[in-house]
């Protein structure tokens, strides 16, 4: 296989989303020849995130139009494309590494290409995921977190935005299947990540995930929380995404946790505050932070602000009470579009370069 071949493909990946770095050890060539036959990595670079029609991309290319359709559908269904049906009619379009080609490997990843991610996450992802973090993901503060008396945007609620979805997917969490992989299951629950629109489409067409109803997601989405999972979606105000993580799988906040600042490195609008008088000392709130921003003086919890990303889950667990989510003083802004957090996000990688 042509390393040059593969080093085109990666040096594409790595202008998408949050990007597919190089690394001295060239495991991220490994990867890519692990998912990507030539002819696969050969028509990809042909590809933009352009939709278009394989009859569209046939002719534009020189090849046979039954060929080229064939070999689209065919990476399609291993997930190494994005696809849309509309009238009948399906387009296809190169997609990025994370959230994309990664998480659509959620029925196929085993022990060696989980090791691969793992050396790759070592080496030089993790990095390029903490870069991008506030740009990417956004954290959700878990339902019973907030204050009913404040008016809560819709986007601000998850449970309020997955009511509000015409469609909707679920699959499995890739980082957690990635885990179990490696033998480290963490006894949490799997079928946690929603898609919506086009891309909850996408998973049930390919079999990624299946549909479920309002009700049957909100219901999901509650033991999760209960399970002390963080709820996060893509820091847009319309995410095609929702997932609810664990500090010990998932990528974007392992990334976190290599910080001494994560909050510095996350979108949200909430951060926690203890009223000291009503704290017991049960350390209840110090065990589920995921973020390790929690500890204890004189048996009353202390928060440290530049760790907490305001996920809720401390609130949630605080029996007496003592704990509540406070808005920041400056609020993020977040894009009211995927395609406006897309832009920002190559903007903030371009500058960077």
């Amino acid at each position: 296989m042509s390393d040059e071949l593969y080093r085109k493909l990666q040096q594409y990946l790595d202008t998408l989303s949050v990007g597919f770095p190089p690394t001295e050890s060239g495991i991220e060539l490994k990867i890519l020849k692990a998912l990507f036959s030539e002819a696969d990595a050969e028509l990809t670079l042909s590809l933009s995130q352009k939709l278009e029609t394989a009859e569209d991309i046939a002719a534009r290319l020189g090849r046979d139009a039954a060929q080229t359709a064939a070999q689209l559908k065919d990476m399609r269904d291993r997930g190494l494309l994005f696809s849309m049906e509309k009238g009948g009619v399906t387009r296809y379009s190169a997609f990025q590494f994370v959230h994309g080609v990664l998480e659509f490997q959620i029925h196929t990843i085993g022990k060696e290409l989980a090791e691969m991610y793992e050396a790759y996450f070592a080496e030089a992802f993790g990095n390029a995921v903490l870069f991008s973090t506030p740009n990417f993901m956004r954290t959700i503060p878990v339902q019973e977190a907030l204050d009913a008396k404040q008016t809560i945007a819709t986007f601000n609620d998850a449970v309020q935005y997955l009511r509000s979805q015409n469609l909707i997917a679920v699959a499995d969490c890739y980082c957690r299947k990635e885990q179990a992989a490696l033998g480290k299951d963490t006894g949490q629950p799997m079928e946690t990540c929603f898609m919506f629109g086009p891309m909850a489409k996408y998973y049930i067409d390919t079999k990624l995930g299946r549909q479920v109803t309002a009700d049957e997601a909100v219901s999901i989405l509650t033991n999760a929380e209960k399970a002390g999972l963080v709820t996060q979606s893509a820091a847009a105000q319309n995410p095609i995404a929702l997932c609810s993580c664990s500090g010990d799988s998932c990528m974007v906040l392992r990334a976190l946790k290599l910080s001494d600042k994560p909050a510095a490195h996350v979108t949200s609008n909430y951060q926690a505050s203890v009223e000291a008088s009503e704290c017991i000392g049960c350390q209840a709130c110090v065990d589920i932070c995921h973020m390790h921003a929690i500890t204890m003086k004189d048996d009353i919890a202390e928060i440290n602000l530049d760790r907490c990303i305001g996920c809720g889950l401390c609130v949630r667990r605080c029996a007496p009470g003592a704990i509540h989510l406070m808005l920041k003083a400056d609020q993020p802004d977040i894009p009211p579009t995927i395609v406006e957090q897309v832009q920002q996000m190559a903007k903030a990688r371009k500058l960077a370069k």
